[in-house]
């Protein structure tokens, strides 16, 4: 089941493969004091294509983010018996490989998390202002593969209605990558 916009943002309290970033463990509750004015919660993974081919730019969002007093986090919700990339240990390689992971890279071992939010693909966003509130649920653009055919930025539209007090123009997209890796 999918959020709606104007659900509030489901609780959670994960383990941080990226612990230089906020510590070993990391809650909505403790992003939100860091960050007041809203949260990207991004479901992503290790071995996706479309993953793999974003990080620089999810670093780069990240980036915006922070510069505009928002949270960012990764969440990897993917079956890690069935696929090992994406496990516990492969996150902390990736957030360690020095690939510059700018945000807190939580293990959703149990996927429960990404049920609560509905998620289907990686990656998937969610973005949520400051009284925990979805403004927008979807893809970041129109080309996850290649960043030179993008031709739409629909979260940092959102982003920017959001912070002007606005609703955004979309406020939801399908994601466009691999699906959750869901536990048999």
């Amino acid at each position: 089941m999918s959020l709606s916009t104007s659900d509030t943002a489901p609780d959670f309290n994960l383990k941080n493969a990226n612990e230089n970033l906020y510590g070993d463990m990391i809650s909505l509750d403790k992003m939100m004091k860091e960050w007041p004015k809203g949260l990207v919660v991004a479901f992503e993974c290790n071995h996706c294509p479309y993953v793999v081919a974003m990080i620089s730019r999810m670093n780069a969002m990240a980036e915006y983010c922070a510069s505009e007093g928002i949270g960012y986090v990764g969440i990897n919700s993917n079956d890690e018996n069935n696929y090992q990339e994406d496990s516990y240990e492969n996150m902390v390689k990736r957030a360690d490989a020095g690939k510059g992971m700018l945000y807190p890279y939580l293990h959703d071992a149990t996927q429960q998390v990404a049920q609560q939010y509905g998620a289907k693909r990686t990656p998937e966003f969610f973005l949520f202002n400051s009284q925990l509130e979805l403004v927008y649920q979807g893809r970041m653009d129109d080309s996850p593969r290649n960043p030179t055919e993008v031709t739409t930025s629909e979260l940092s539209d959102a982003i920017t209605a959001m912070l002007d007090g606005q609703t955004p123009s979309v406020v939801q997209t399908d994601s466009i990558g691999c699906s959750v890796k869901w536990k048999m």
